[in-house]
């Protein structure tokens, strides 16, 4: 980590709008012996927190990696174990010793929806292991193929959304009034828009921006992936029980290769290639269903939280006031029922 942060040192930036509320609506804390997600192999409170010193990040949302899932029992129940985690996690924030953010205000952990029936007592012991803050689901379903991925992670199933196994442990969400994270990579964003027309009552939250892949095949040709992406972006918009995080493209398999260069980019350069995703996504979905997100520490391997926020700020310079507050801040304690902090 320490060269990472030499690196995002070489371009520094002031936070613009320091005053602006903010909730990050994903993000995650780790602490692996390798660096099976990135380069950074610990990313816990305090380091989220001095990431973040700058912005006015009143609260933020957890969402599940695969961090600390119980050893022993059934393997079913064992992700229990990273809410448990987060719930810890979350308490230490409160502690105010690191500034005033709310860390964890909500937490996404995951469950294998394909039980069916059975997933039922899975999502419990996920309630029951944060009452307060145990908010919903997310199962991974990104699937690409082998021209992608030579050695795809063993979690990757080929349609998720699609699989009538997968459908019959879904229903359950609504019925526990849990909403669901949904990450594919923009070519199965058809799934999702599918997955929300059968099930209009549960709230599907798109994660990073539909994930517009620049790896393999569309590494030399990132304008059909644009445009493959826009088409698909499109479909999903027409459902207004899906919301859209806005965020989450500064991964090395978006393309951009901001992680390759010798400096670090600034905010304007983040924001001369991202803009165009960003404009046209807030269009389909209007700023009523956009959630700006960091996505770190994964975004963290191509900008810095404060380059990444103030990339946002002047993106929305047009907006007007109440449709600023509600991507950076009042639509998160709606969607996630956050309680005001």
């Amino acid at each position: 980590m320490a060269d990472r942060d030499q690196w995002l040192a070489s371009t520094p930036e002031r936070a613009i709008e320091p005053e602006l509320p903010i909730i990050d609506t994903h993000h995650h804390l780790w602490d692996f012996p390798d660096d099976r997600y990135s380069d950074v192999r610990r990313y816990l409170v305090p380091e989220l927190a001095a990431d973040a010193a700058g912005q006015n990040i009143r609260q933020t949302v957890f969402v599940e990696t695969g961090a600390f899932y119980k050893n022993s029992g059934p393997v079913a129940f064992r992700p229990t174990g990273e809410v448990e985690f987060a719930q810890g996690q979350a308490a230490q924030g409160a502690s105010g010793d690191y500034g005033d953010v709310q860390v964890s205000a909500g937490i996404v952990g995951t469950a294998d929806l394909r039980m069916g029936d059975d997933v039922v007592p899975v999502l419990e012991a996920l309630m029951a292991a944060s009452p307060q803050r145990f908010r919903g689901i997310r199962q991974r379903a990104a699937w690409a193929d082998t021209s992608i991925f030579p050695q795809p992670p063993e979690w990757m199933e080929e349609r998720l959304l699609a699989s009538p196994a997968f459908r019959a442990g879904f229903k359950y969400l609504n019925r526990y009034a849990m909403t669901f994270d949904a990450w594919v990579f923009h070519p199965q964003l058809t799934d999702v828009a599918d997955l929300a027309a059968a099930f209009p009552y549960t709230t599907v939250i798109l994660n990073h921006l539909g994930t517009p892949m620049g790896i393999g095949p569309y590494s030399n040709d990132m304008e059909r992936a644009y445009q493959e992406w826009k088409t698909g972006i499109a479909k999903v918009a027409v459902h207004e029980n899906v919301v859209l995080k806005v965020g989450g493209i500064q991964m090395p398999m978006n393309g951009f290769a901001w992680h390759l260069r010798d400096t670090a980019p600034t905010s304007d350069e983040l924001l001369a290639t991202n803009e165009r995703y960003y404009s046209y996504a807030i269009e389909q979905f209007g700023p009523g269903r956009c959630l700006f997100e960091s996505n770190f520490p994964v975004d963290r391997q191509s900008c810095s939280y404060t380059v990444l926020w103030n990339q946002f700020k002047k993106l929305t310079k047009g907006y007007r006031p109440d449709e600023r507050a509600a991507m950076f801040h009042d639509n998160a304690l709606r969607v996630y029922r956050l309680v005001a902090h």
